[in-house]
């Protein structure tokens, strides 16, 4: 008998594999480079990061590959993910729609969770 997974797991394995994917899908060479500061270093390498420009607590952003960018730890963590630099990347357009996506209320069943890690997982394989 298999144990059912929790929300929070849920939320956390899909958090995992699509940090993964924005940071694989960013790579050239396996390099990724940090869209605030510039600071290059290799997808997998923990000083390499899936920064949010809109906060993770938005669900309707979250999960979202046009909110969500390579960058190095200093800045994602260290320096609260420098949003004003993050939005200079992103431009003035997006960085307006993500802001109001944020504000919009998302409830996602867990089901749906589950298919958006199957997605990631899928796409992880195809690009390793």
């Amino acid at each position: 008998m298999s144990k059912k997974l929790t929300r929070s797991k849920i939320v956390k394995k899909l958090d995992n594999i699509f940090s993964q994917y924005v940071r694989l899908s960013n790579s050239k060479d396996g390099k990724c480079k940090c869209v605030t500061c510039g600071k290059e270093g290799h997808w997998k390498n923990v000083g390499i990061q899936a920064g949010h420009f809109q906060s993770r607590k938005h669900y309707a952003t979250r999960w979202d590959e046009r909110n969500v960018k390579p960058q190095c730890v200093g800045c994602n963590m260290f320096k609260a993910g420098e949003q004003y630099k993050f939005s200079l990347y992103l431009g003035k357009q997006l960085s307006e729609e993500l802001l109001q996506e944020s504000h919009k209320t998302v409830k996602l069943a867990d089901v749906e969770l589950l298919e958006m890690i199957d997605y990631y997982q899928e796409e992880v394989k195809n690009l390793i």
